[in-house]
């Protein structure tokens, strides 16, 4: 924990909500599940206009600010305060007791990653910076639990999935249980309590884990479950195999070879549940998949080499809006955050300019959904990244 972890603007923060952060809300995903959808989708936001002076292109009416620079501490703080780490990768957030929200953003950074998290007041003001995970290496993307905690997943030979208090009341806990293989992200199904997961391997799998049990909350068992990979058949239904070893040793059978009837998906990346579907990309093909658990179909929404629209490539982290549709961040590609809409539309929601040889990681909407967070994992002079908020009429196009 860094020096500024307990300051006392801080430690009163956290008596106020410690108590209540089992009951955190997530962002509009799952906020917005009953709400009706409305015609407009976000693809309707306009066209792109030249780049502001950040050098980020967006929509008329639409406004970008930088909320963090990695190497740099909050303006204003101590010269010993937590400093924002360095590449920024998988995001989400979570709203807090006093109408303000929690950002968490991984650390892809080898043996040296973890968490950072920003914390802001109900006008959008930058209050906390700090960590809620360190002494990990090359987190990557993750996942936000219904219960609300960051399962933050390590990108290595081995990595395990660590769940943390975007808070940082509580320590971070380990969870084996979920695999032992280079991990890329996880969704959950909060209406059966099942995870599922990718892994950024070219040869990579589809993972489920079913808990052993659920609590009378339905917060399922993260300590005690059976870890599964796909199956799909010619009729692009999933089956599921039971893994009898999901925690091997170097030297062992890796989680991915251990079923070889097991279908592979190159390069998993981001993963995410909206209103009883799993959609998750597959960057070594450039590929968008939808997986209904209650039907067991599978089908590709979005490939570049088929698409009318292919301007979507470098397929990477992946949100959604309240209404459904999905926002698709690239890792190279033309560096944009394309929309695809419910109705398999495609648009870019924006563009960063001069940052080539970086990526876009952490999309993540504010709960109420009326702000953007994201990152360039390798922007700015020294390459480090930089975190960015986008405001705008979000409003007029999700329902």
């Amino acid at each position: 924990m860094t020096a500024d972890a307990f300051s006392p603007p801080r430690r009163r923060f956290l008596q106020r909500a410690g108590q209540t952060l089992a009951g955190l809300a997530l962002g509009p995903s799952l906020l917005a599940l009953s709400q009706p959808l409305r015609a407009a989708t976000l693809a309707g936001v306009g066209p792109l206009q030249p780049p502001d002076a950040l050098g980020i292109c967006l929509p008329q009416g639409f406004a970008a600010r930088i909320v963090a620079r990695s190497g740099e501490p909050l303006p204003g703080a101590a010269a010993d305060s937590y400093r924002w780490h360095r590449a920024p990768d998988g995001g989400a957030t979570f709203a807090t007791p006093d109408g303000g929200c929690v950002y968490v953003s991984n650390s892809e950074v080898l043996d040296t990653g973890g968490v950072g998290a920003l914390q802001f007041a109900a006008d959008g003001r930058v209050q906390q910076m700090y960590s809620i995970l360190g002494g990990t290496s090359r987190n990557c993307a993750g996942g936000a639990t219904p219960w609300g905690s960051w399962l933050s997943c390590e990108e290595r030979a081995q990595g395990l999935v660590f769940e943390c208090d975007p808070l940082g009341v509580r320590k971070p806990e380990v969870r084996p249980a979920l695999g032992s293989f280079k991990h890329e992200a996880v969704a959950i199904d909060p209406a059966s309590g099942l995870l599922y997961l990718t892994e950024d391997e070219p040869d990579g799998c589809l993972y489920r884990y079913v808990p052993a049990a659920r609590d009378a909350a339905g917060r399922p068992d993260l300590a005690r479950g059976q870890l599964q990979v796909a199956q799909v058949n010619d009729a692009q239904q999933i089956q599921w195999l039971d893994l009898a070893a999901p925690n091997p040793g170097k030297s062992d059978t890796q989680t991915r070879h251990q079923r070889q009837a097991a279908t592979r998906f190159n390069g998993g990346e981001g993963i995410w549940h909206h209103q009883g579907a799993i959609y998750f990309t597959t960057k070594g093909d450039n590929r968008v998949w939808q997986y209904t658990p209650a039907t067991g179909a599978l089908r590709v929404v979005y490939a570049l080499a088929e698409s009318k629209t292919p301007i979507l490539s470098g397929v990477d982290n992946i949100t959604a809006t309240a209404g459904g549709d999905l926002l698709v961040a690239e890792d190279g590609g033309h560096m944009q955050l394309v929309i695809i809409d419910r109705n398999g539309q495609l648009a870019p929601l924006l563009r960063i300019t001069g940052q080539d040889s970086s990526e876009i990681a952490g999309p993540a909407f504010s709960p109420d959904g009326t702000r953007l967070y994201f990152s360039s994992q390798r922007g700015g002079p020294a390459g480090w990244g930089i975190t960015y908020e986008v405001s705008g009429p979000f409003g007029r196009f999700v329902g």
